[in-house]
């Protein structure tokens, strides 16, 4: 009997534990006031080991419309995250600068944080914890 008790314990535990793992949420991104329509507007979602290194684990792009994308993010897994955008006016698929080195086009973090040079993920980490979340970025 006792270890009929234990079993049917241990089944329970690990399908609670199977259920919290299936969980994921939804990050909708807005941005707006975008200088023009030109180009589109690339954006990424990264984690600490991702960020500025290259893609990040979701990667969309959108036409912007009146000045204006919203875009989203699905299936995200609870964790801690950092979204970046960027307006490829001329749409390369990159970043342009100038000749001394700043950025050519306007970019944004989740955090919103504008510094003087490269972003951090410090700046603009967030955490997935349990519910759908909205972001408004500035450029």
């Amino acid at each position: 009997m006792k270890n009929l008790v234990v079993t049917s314990i241990l089944i329970l535990c690990a399908f609670f534990a199977k259920a919290q793992d299936t969980q994921s949420y939804t990050l909708v991104v807005s941005i707006g006031h975008i200088n023009n329509n030109n180009g589109k507007v690339l954006l990424s979602l990264h984690t600490a080991d991702t960020f500025m290194k290259g893609p990040g684990i979701q990667n969309v792009d959108r036409e912007i419309v009146n000045g204006k994308i919203n875009v989203s993010f699905e299936n995200i897994k609870p964790g801690t995250y950092a979204i970046m955008a960027l307006h490829d006016e001329n749409d390369n698929k990159r970043m342009d600068y100038e000749t001394n080195g700043m950025p050519k086009e306007n970019y944004g973090m989740s955090g919103n944080e504008m510094s003087y040079g490269p972003p951090s993920f410090e700046d603009a980490k967030f955490r997935v914890t349990d519910k759908n979340l909205d972001f408004n970025i500035r450029f």
